[in-house]
């Protein structure tokens, strides 16, 4: 087994056990040395593991007295104690409420040029007259399939091509999600959050509720005494706070969609460029219940030309979609959803990811 796969599996066991119960909150977790012993594995390794514990908010380190878990599932109810993230070297400023709210420093992610037009010269010799038909409603198979087993690799979503929709931009699919739940419905949004989400809902005729954000997420208080029915997050430095949602308030946000028969837009916008060492926890991935609708695009992994996003929606409500957008045509070209489909399936896409990745981890340090 190579390191990597070694400290993620030092990492999934730590992080299962935590979630379990066997180390509660504020638990002293075993020294990296015993634990390396107890996993068989170098002290290095279970450093790179705890550090992605860290990151992810399960655990906080204590200078001389060692690691504590900070994971607190029953916290949830209580709507009084906000957890705070992992300190970051971006430039931080405060926001409403007194919350400090961290400026997001935007990751370098332009793709290379020859590259894509490789691509777009294959794709016109290998489709032809392809790339003159219409677009399937929900996009060609050949890219929702490309998406669905690049989910699968990068992000560890088990999903179907038959589940993804393609969209002209995270924007145009937000107006299908309305379209989807609903004007007589109230959408609960990120304070602050991107400017053009509240336009879109508003624009669909969406009644709207501003959430204010804490330090790892949207305040509990707010959540749970909110009236809406449908929660568009964004749970990866949502911007322009940068705030990123703790392990515990991701789980926080499926028990409010369990109990209050609602569902949560996750908007994984820009999270593919995450410095950490492996891919943010989604939480789609944490649902069981399916009522997580995954959004994500194209245009910041591979450039502002690239007009396309997707989303990802649970089984339970693909009828419901289908029943009230059906009608609506794909507006992406095929020759757009082609080439995509090519750079994925090509390893060009991950490569690129990873590039950008390696570079945003060396700024962080």
């Amino acid at each position: 087994m190579d390191t990597n796969k070694r400290y993620l599996k030092v990492y999934e066991q730590v992080r299962e056990d935590i979630i379990n119960g066997r180390y509660p909150v504020n638990t002293k977790l075993p020294s990296k040395r015993v634990m390396s012993e107890a996993m068989g594995v170098s002290v290095i390794t279970v450093e790179h593991a705890y550090e992605l514990l860290i990151e992810e908010g399960y655990i906080t380190a204590k200078e001389k007295s060692g690691y504590f878990v900070t994971f607190d599932d029953k916290e949830i109810y209580t709507g009084l104690k906000e957890r705070k993230p992992a300190a970051n070297k971006k430039t931080e400023e405060t926001g409403e409420k007194g919350n400090t709210i961290k400026q997001v420093a935007p990751a370098a992610a332009k793709f290379s040029y020859s590259i894509y037009a490789k691509t777009v010269r294959r794709v016109l010799s290998e489709y032809e007259n392809y790339i003159m038909t219409k677009s399937p409603k929900n996009g060609t198979f050949e890219l929702r399939n490309a998406i669905a087993h690049y989910l699968s690799r990068s992000r560890r979503l088990e999903v179907s091509s038959d589940q993804i929709i393609i969209g002209a931009g995270a924007e145009y699919l937000y107006g299908l999600i309305v379209q989807t739940f609903g004007r007589d419905i109230i959408y609960g949004i990120e304070n602050p959050s991107y400017p053009k989400i509240q336009k879109v809902y508003e624009a669909g005729g969406a009644n709207i509720e501003m959430l204010n954000l804490g330090n790892d997420g949207v305040e509990s208080d707010e959540l749970w005494k909110g009236k809406m029915k449908v929660l568009h997050i964004s749970p990866y430095r949502s911007f322009p706070s940068g705030v990123t949602a703790s392990a515990a308030k991701k789980r926080e946000y499926l028990k409010w969609s369990k109990k209050n028969d609602g569902y949560i837009v996750e908007d994984d916008f820009e999270s593919e460029f995450t410095p950490s060492r492996k891919p943010e926890e989604t939480i789609y991935s944490l649902d069981t219940e399916g009522r997580v609708i995954y959004v994500n695009t194209f245009t910041r992994t591979i450039g502002s030309y690239a007009r396309c996003a997707y989303m990802v929606l649970p089984d339970e409500l693909l009828e419901l979609f289908n029943e009230k957008t059906g009608f609506y045509e794909c507006p992406v070209p095929p020759l757009d959803q082609y080439v995509i489909a090519t750079l994925i399936e090509s390893g060009d896409f991950e490569r690129h990811i990873n590039k950008v990745r390696r570079q945003n981890r060396n700024k962080s340090v």
